[in-house]
């Protein structure tokens, strides 16, 4: 009886049950009994991996760039005395204060008049040192490395050394044009160069092309490299001349370089205060000002009023920029 029970096992124990397959009714992406994944957790997977790259970029630019604006557009409709205690909330106030400024017309007109000067100049000069450049002649390398300087150098130091060279009884400037003559001839002995909001707004503008040119230079430059040889070869074959060559092949291959170095000098010469400030303090009164100093000038005493005026110009250079991206067809360009 027992042989018959244990099926005729003269030990008498139970055969173990053979090991089930995963049924076949299981979700698709589902562990098998081994532990692996299937297609759907793979995919996944695949999916965010990515992130592990990008995450790191993501975060920065939320805390280094996101907060901040948020953190601006809050300072800006709360009411916070000249130190910095925060006494309620101002709704619309600040905004209201901003645009009762008197000044505030003629810096906006400014600004603009800043930036299209200084930008239009730096790009010029720009193509005519990258096409220089692109030349072989003794001592390019050392001119190459000369250009960098004034991008290497610190703005502020920049500003500085134009401010002593152009001050009114002992700068450098001043002096040479007494020893030649100059100043004579315009009737005085000094000339107070940044005493005059025209004259200073324009040396500084001077000063603005001067750091601004080595940057824009180097992109054109950069581009210029990337035109194959074989193509003026070609037009010289056929008869073209320089200014054609230089109107049909250059222009037209070096404009995603030109957009680029164009967008970002439009970006820096917007924002820029360190040559303002350290030149004029951008006076007298507001007569040198651009937003960026008005904006400076105005949280030494109406702090959420000057967080208004930084959202209204950071408003501004998103539209600026949108616009000229738009009119340069950069996708076009750049595709």
């Amino acid at each position: 009886m027992t042989d018959q029970l244990t099926g005729g096992s003269s030990t008498g124990a139970v055969d173990s049950p053979a090991p089930s397959r995963p049924s076949d009714n299981a979700p698709a992406g589902a562990a098998g009994p081994s532990g692996r994944t299937g297609p759907l957790a793979r995919r996944i997977g695949q999916s965010l991996s990515p992130l592990l790259w990008v995450g790191p970029a993501v975060a920065l630019i939320a805390v280094v760039v996101l907060w901040p604006v948020v953190v601006m557009v809050h300072t800006s409709i709360q009411h916070i005395s000249p130190d910095g205690f925060v006494l309620g909330s101002a709704g619309g106030g600040n905004y209201g204060d901003l645009f009762s400024e008197p000044a505030l017309k003629g810096v906006l007109i400014r600004t603009v008049i800043w930036t299209v000067a200084v930008v239009v100049v730096t790009m010029v000069l720009s193509l005519a040192a990258a096409q220089l450049f692109n030349q072989r002649f003794p001592g390019r390398r050392v001119a190459r490395w000369a250009l960098i300087m004034p991008w290497a150098a610190s703005v502020m130091m920049t500003a500085l050394i134009f401010r002593w060279s152009l001050n009114a009884s002992s700068g450098v400037i001043n002096v040479f044009l007494r020893d030649v003559g100059l100043l004579h001839r315009l009737g005085t002995n000094q000339a107070d160069w940044l005493g005059r909001p025209t004259a200073a707004l324009v040396w500084m503008m001077g000063v603005a092309v001067f750091v601004s040119l080595p940057f824009s230079t180097y992109a054109l430059l950069a581009g210029l490299q990337t035109i194959p040889a074989e193509l003026y070869e070609a037009a010289r074959v056929d008869g073209a001349g320089t200014w054609r060559i230089y109107r049909s092949i250059t222009l037209p291959l070096l404009r995603p370089a030109i957009i680029v170095a164009t967008l970002i000098n439009v970006i820096n010469v917007f924002n820029s205060f360190p040559i303002i400030w350290e030149m004029t303090r951008g006076g007298p009164g507001y007569s040198t000002s651009t937003t960026t100093p008005f904006m400076f000038i105005l949280k030494q005493s109406y702090i959420g009023e000057s967080a208004a005026m930084s959202v209204l110009n950071f408003g501004l250079v998103i539209v600026v920029v949108l616009l000229f991206l738009r009119l340069t067809r950069w996708k076009e360009q750049m595709g």
